[in-house]
């Protein structure tokens, strides 16, 4: 099975196509904005322009705008293609990716300087939620999340994380905040999708936002005579 992997709910913005488990090719860049125009040509440079029998695209949290943009083309190249469409969540593939980095490299302390007792302990994503806010979850040793995300102010997620290694985002922030750990900034990146427990994947393909939106809906007019 084929599948491509689209990944813009931070700030960066990510694809990758995969044979079976195998990485074919991929793209990955650190854009803050301008997703809208990136994404798509990035898609179709890939081999074969990406076309996938299976479609896995991140829901969040994230940028409401990064977020929309990936599960749009999503949606849309698994009709066209009569794909299988699947979604994950932005901070499970943050904390496989790490677990995986230190399988891979077999040396935990190659990230970060983290020490192997310290990953034994679980991580924390951190990752920015706008509005001064960071969208923060933690993690069991075994990668499993313990409970929801929330989407915190400073103070309040330096209080209420108590993972040692912190990755994400705003991880040196929370880490600056908290005053003891160790920060170990990071960006999800499609092309380590298959790091993930594909228990993680839901059919349920609808934006995980984290908080609500910045805009509301105005209320209908009501005219008097």
């Amino acid at each position: 099975m084929r599948t491509l992997a689209i990944d813009s709910a931070t700030e960066a913005c990510s694809v990758a196509l995969f044979d079976d488990d195998r990485l074919i090719a991929g793209d990955y860049e650190l854009l803050g904005r301008g997703h809208a125009e990136r994404l798509v040509p990035m898609i179709a440079a890939l081999p074969s322009k990406g076309r996938a029998d299976r479609i896995a695209v991140a829901l969040g949290p994230g940028s409401f705008t990064g977020i929309r943009v990936g599960v749009a083309a999503a949606r849309a190249l698994a009709l066209a293609w009569r794909a299988e469409l699947a979604g994950y969540r932005t901070h499970d593939l943050l904390a496989a990716m790490t677990f995986d980095k230190a399988r891979q490299r077999g040396r935990a302390d190659e990230i970060a300087g983290v020490a192997e007792a310290d990953l034994m302990q679980g991580i924390a994503v951190c990752n920015t939620a706008g509005h001064g806010q960071w969208y923060v979850q933690q993690f069991s040793s075994s990668g499993e999340p313990i409970g929801d995300v929330a989407a915190l102010d400073p103070d309040q997620a330096a209080t209420s994380v108590q993972a040692h290694l912190v990755v994400g985002s705003a991880a040196e922030a929370l880490i600056g905040r908290r005053g003891f750990g160790i920060a170990s900034p990071s960006w999800p990146d499609a092309r380590l999708f298959m790091s993930m427990n594909p228990l993680r994947l839901t059919g349920d393909v609808s934006p995980v936002y984290g908080r609500p939106p910045d805009a509301k809906v105005a209320a209908p007019k009501t005219y008097h005579r």
